[in-house]
């Protein structure tokens, strides 16, 4: 699969509603492309580690998981301008500010800008959409640099880099329509884990 160039990406901005792929607001239409992806900001809402108040998670252990979920991390809500501090070797999740449809023949990889990992701040360890998936994407941001970053709620955080699939699909996900970070969900697979956890011991 090859990635679309910014004009096969505002066809697809054009087309009729269920082939159409949508990331709204965009606030800057000329910042926001590059030759070959849509750059996207970075939301006002931060889930962040509270690692003083719990020594560590174990999935194995499913009947705890959504109180120690809960203990282990707390959303925050910050201003637009308002900065946020992400030290070395601290992870935090956020969100992009813009909300995103894929059409379902298109997947989309989520990547970070090369300034910011010039840094040593990583963004979107973990992210890809497939088609179909509607909403702001979660990315885990971590400062694998040697000083503190500050970040700002609105300023460019990432770039989406879409491609075609060669038939369609439909997003499947736990996480439906999120409209900021969402808390991590180990309702689903961690049974199958638990299972062979136990095989193995």
């Amino acid at each position: 699969m090859s990635a679309l160039t910014e004009t096969e990406i505002r066809d697809f901005m054009n087309r009729p509603i269920g082939e159409r792929l949508v990331v709204t607001p965009l606030l800057d239409p000329p910042s926001c492309f590059d030759a070959a992806s849509v750059n996207v900001r970075l939301g006002n809402e931060f889930i962040v580690m509270r690692k003083q108040a719990f020594p560590l998670l174990d999935i194995a252990k499913t009947e705890q998981l959504d109180t120690e979920v809960t203990r282990y991390q707390e959303k925050i809500r910050l201003r637009y301008g308002q900065q946020f501090v992400v030290h070395p070797g601290q992870l935090i999740i956020g969100s992009t500010f813009e909300y995103v449809c894929v059409p379902n023949i298109l997947m989309c990889y989520v990547t970070g800008k090369s300034t910011w990992g010039r840094m040593g701040l990583i963004i979107a360890t973990a992210t890809k959409l497939d088609p179909g998936f509607k909403g702001c994407i979660t990315l885990e941001i971590i400062n694998e640099g040697e000083v503190p970053i500050v970040l700002y709620p609105g300023i460019f955080i990432a770039q989406l880099v879409f491609h075609k699939t060669l038939s369609p699909a439909q997003y499947k996900g736990r996480y439906s329509c999120p409209t900021g970070p969402q808390f991590p969900d180990f309702t689903t697979g961690t049974s199958d884990w638990a299972f062979w956890y136990s095989r193995l011991r």
